[in-house]
């Protein structure tokens, strides 16, 4: 293939994944901005918002390592395809529900369609992209997580104004079914694994992820017996799901790759992540609405100090010195995350919007970096036949973090109560913090008991 074509090919690879990547996050913020309008049009009860708020983080973090085994094993090009097609049918679901339990289904299957286009897209992108190019390419990936996140509130308070709530949904249906047309002939086909996949072990972790997160979801409402016994039964699978792993021979994870201290590394920082300022960052435009009864629209604006500049942050973070090992620059980004998180304290009291501004913008660079680093730690930490397996468990650390930290988070904001939502924001933020904490820590004296060169690349 002539260098040129062989170029634009990859530039057509990228250009496919970012804009889908940036899509996945747009269909993830839906909720943030339209939630008040479902809640008055279908009647939803408390348990009915919680769940509609994580169901498609619930499905992400069930479908995200059995869609990166399915595109190891049988292609990336056909499971990212086929997830686009998953979400197309869910978002057209999701536009016509008339109940509560539909819309709840409908996100979740948002969130499995979602699963095979962030597994696997990173998954391409690490196939086509080595170097230096793939570190200014996982840039690009990064930036578009930033973008979606930025761009999705705005875009779902506008259609929102223009012709309700489900505008948004024809809208991510629409937009994912051109994706899908558009992937058929410029992505790449990925060479097979001669295995089978693993059918039980994909049952189990799917299982044993929707029992965690589904606990976690219902811990919002209080602890029950109902929560304590999804918590024990996801343990049980997932421990059943650990010990299949080690004897099949074409596992959904594999297990020895948590004797690397790279891909530890970058899969707690990214759990840390997770749970840590994405989780606070999508509290923030609820507690501006109702602390200040400011417009979900120009709560989406402001956000905007955060997720904007985290794009910007992906892009310029290929430029930062070269001395900047991958694991320094994933500490530099943590660190600068935390006290972003910690400035996001000038919010509790009686305060006003700009006080917000330095903590969204610190947290914004800060996250930019990371994810930067994060993506190409994804791809580079494991063998290039397993990429999207890579880019999957990073992903679902991300999601299972931010299921944790949120839930955490909400439970804290509505125990405080209305008049006291100060209190319970500050509890949230240093809830949040902490977890960002006790990930870097963590992260930090796993790397001092390794070699440093392991995290250098």
């Amino acid at each position: 293939m002539p260098i040129s074509t062989e170029r634009d090919a990859r530039a057509a690879t990228l250009l496919i994944v970012a804009i889908s990547t940036a899509l996945s996050l747009i269909i993830f913020t839906i909720p943030l901005t339209t939630i008040n309008a479902v809640t008055l049009d279908l009647h939803l009860s408390a348990g009915e918002i919680a769940w509609i708020m994580s169901g498609m983080p619930l499905g992400c973090a069930v479908g995200l390592l059995t869609s990166g085994a399915l595109g190891d094993t049988y292609g990336r090009k056909k499971v990212f395809i086929g997830g686009l097609v998953v979400t197309v049918i869910a978002s057209v679901v999701a536009a016509i529900a008339q109940s509560g339990l539909v819309l709840i289904l409908a996100r979740v299957a948002q969130g499995l369609g979602n699963a095979g286009v962030m597994a696997c897209g990173l998954g391409l992108v690490g196939q086509v992209y080595h170097g230096e190019e793939r570190a200014r390419a996982t840039a690009i990936w990064a930036a578009s997580l930033g973008g979606g996140v930025a761009i999705g509130p705005i875009l779902a308070s506008i259609c929102l104004s223009l012709g309700g709530w489900q505008a948004i949904q024809w809208v991510a249906a629409v937009a994912s079914g051109a994706l899908a047309l558009a992937s058929i002939r410029p992505l790449p086909e990925s060479t097979r694994i001669p295995e089978r996949i693993d059918l039980l072990g994909s049952v189990l972790m799917m299982a044993g992820m929707a029992f965690l997160l589904s606990s976690l979801t219902e811990l919002r409402m209080g602890i029950s017996v109902q929560t304590l016994l999804m918590l024990l039964a996801s343990i049980v699978l997932i421990t059943l799901f650990c010990f299949l792993e080690l004897r099949v021979r074409n596992p959904i994870i594999q297990l020895d790759l948590f004797r690397r201290a790279d891909f530890v590394g970058a899969t707690l920082a990214a759990f840390a992540s997770g749970a840590g300022v994405l989780s606070i960052m999508t509290m923030v435009p609820t507690v501006l609405e109702q602390g200040l009864g400011i417009s979900p629209l120009f709560a989406a604006t402001i956000l905007l100090a955060w997720s904007g500049i985290t794009v910007v942050a992906a892009l310029a973070a290929q430029r930062l010195p070269r001395s900047l090992t991958a694991r320094r620059r994933v500490v530099l980004g943590m660190v600068g995350c935390i006290l972003g998180q910690m400035l996001l304290l000038l919010m509790s009291g009686d305060y006003l919007w700009p006080v917000a501004l330095p903590g969204l913008f610190v947290s914004g660079v800060a996250n930019g970096i990371l994810n930067a680093s994060l993506g190409h730690a994804a791809v580079e930490s494991v063998p290039v036949e397993r990429v999207a397996m890579g880019s999957a468990a990073n992903n679902t650390a991300r999601y299972l973090g931010s299921a944790i930290g949120i839930t955490v988070s909400a439970v804290l904001i509505s125990n405080a109560g209305s008049s006291a939502l100060s209190l319970g924001w500050r509890e949230a933020v240093m809830a949040t913090t902490g977890f960002s904490i006790l990930g870097l820590i963590v992260m930090v004296l796993i790397a001092r008991r390794t070699s440093p060169a392991s995290m250098a690349a």
